[in-house]
């Protein structure tokens, strides 16, 4: 019997469609549950492409059936899972055979894994994969982090699963052990922060514009139509137009509003913190999910707080006023985007990975949930100015940033005036006025400091005096 080009453990959704993916792009798979039942049940509904797929009912069978050296996804549960997982396969494999976690997994622990398995003859690859249910079916954004020898091994089988932008496949190899995984977790962090943005704009047109669920899915089918095309705000749209099932009432209006995570957005933040690069608009939407989900606490605050008194929403030109808050969402996009790539561009120099911040924004571009046309132009910004230090003083977007600043800067001023929360628009105009300015005020900060811990400063005049007079008779006298 022919040997399968690639393995997978873990029928569960997302682990079956990505097996159909493989299966449908011509490659044979075997697949492996640790419920044999499923596997059976899997093999049965695969249809069609049931010729190119090996049910296996135990390890030995499984890893048989795999052509060497055997790459094997393993697509279940993030975690101490997947540890136990390699250690049952570990005694069945040879030399050179290649482990990939496929979940959404910890860098760190990617990392941890790879060095495990340093010296044993197996290696190991940390594979970011994105666009959810859909994209695992029919082509997903794949981020791969290993040795380049293995992913030479899966390049053809992957890059044939992956998502296609304009025919470029949208997979690549990214740099050893947790580059993957950690580009993954940062891709993450931003889709936390666009998503926080488009509720907070969609807020503002609910609480302060007063408009229906359907009135704000036109505004935002209108928006993906320009610079703001993308995968959230076609959802978006959907979303909003989605009549509830078991009442009258548009859907959206039902849901409670408590935000769940898995822990994602904050590695992400965790990381930027560790590596101190700013990352506000993804902290802000994480602290957003975090006081969303306390639903109790917040309902007996407003019993004792009550809401803001302020007048309504003072807007002028309602059709301006909604153009501001188009080109509001895009500058504050702008942030989030700019505030990731320097994350990754800062733990590409901390790990030695040297990540391709070109490349990593071209297979962003489909498959994966922070699609949109806002990609192609990262993708043309970092291939001009490989060097830029920063997204937002790439020619391009030095532009973006400057057209968009009034309009930000208004929406952001009305909904504090009108008591409508936005930490992550704010953030993102507070990241603008403080990344522009020169002249800051930490000087301040240095100096309190060295006041009371002697941490010391440096002068502006470059002079080799780095202590205040703080305990001298001067101070005394001016206190």
């Amino acid at each position: 019997m022919a040997q399968a080009e690639i393995g997978l453990i873990g029928l569960g959704v997302m682990g079956s469609n990505l097996a159909l993916n493989i299966a449908e792009k011509g490659n044979t798979i075997a697949v492996f549950n640790r419920t044999v039942e499923r596997t059976r049940e899997f093999y049965e509904e695969a249809g069609d492409l049931k010729d190119r797929i090996i049910p296996c009912e135990t390890i030995e069978e499984f890893v048989a059936a795999i052509k060497p050296p055997r790459p094997i996804i393993i697509m279940i549960k993030a975690g101490e899972a997947v540890d136990q997982q390699m250690e049952i396969l570990k005694p069945h494999l040879e030399a050179h055979d290649i482990m990939i976690d496929a979940g959404n997994a910890n860098f760190r622990d990617t990392m941890r894994r790879f060095d495990t398995l340093k010296d044993s003859g197996l290696t190991f690859i940390g594979m970011g994969v994105s666009g959810g249910e859909e994209g695992a079916r029919h082509g997903p954004s794949i981020m791969v982090g290993g040795l380049e020898e293995s992913w030479t091994r899966v390049e053809k089988v992957l890059t044939s699963i992956a998502a296609r932008y304009e025919g470029d496949p949208c997979v690549a190899w990214l740099g050893e052990n947790g580059a993957g995984h950690f580009v993954k977790t940062i891709h993450n962090g931003i889709e936390y922060a666009d998503m926080q943005m488009i509720a907070e704009i969609y807020g503002i047109l609910r609480d302060g514009l007063k408009m229906s669920a359907t009135e704000i899915a036109e505004v935002f089918a209108t928006w993906n139509k320009g610079r703001l095309n993308s995968f959230l705000i076609e959802i978006s749209e959907i979303v909003l137009r989605a009549g509830d099932q078991l009442g009258s009432e548009p859907l959206v209006d039902v849901i409670l509003d408590k935000a769940g995570q898995k822990g994602t957005g904050k590695w992400s933040v965790i990381e930027a913190q560790n590596m101190g690069v700013p990352a506000t608009g993804i902290e802000a939407a994480v602290a957003a999910r975090s006081l969303s989900s306390m639903k109790t606490e917040r309902e007996a605050a407003e019993k004792i707080l009550g809401l803001p008194d302020v007048p309504p929403l003072s807007i002028g030109d309602k059709a301006a006023f909604l153009a501001d808050l188009e080109n509001a969402l895009l500058a504050a996009k702008i942030g989030a985007y700019a505030q990731g790539f320097a994350v990754m561009a800062a733990a590409s120099r901390e790990f030695g990975w040297n990540l391709p911040m070109p490349t990593i924004a071209r297979i962003w571009r489909a498959g994966c949930i922070i699609r949109s046309q806002f990609l192609d132009e990262i993708t043309k910004a970092f291939t001009e100015s490989p060097d830029a230090a920063n997204l937002i003083v790439t020619p391009a977007f030095a532009a973006m940033v400057k057209e968009t600043d009034g309009p930000l800067r208004r929406v952001v001023s009305t909904a504090v005036l009108g008591g409508l929360p936005v930490p992550a628009l704010a953030s993102a105009l507070g990241y603008f006025d403080s990344y522009r300015r020169a002249r800051g005020t930490a000087n301040m900060i240095q100096a309190q400091r060295d006041y009371f811990g002697a941490h010391g400063y440096d002068r502006t005049d470059g002079k080799d005096s780095h202590h205040g007079p703080w305990g001298s008779g001067l101070v005394a006298e001016r206190s």
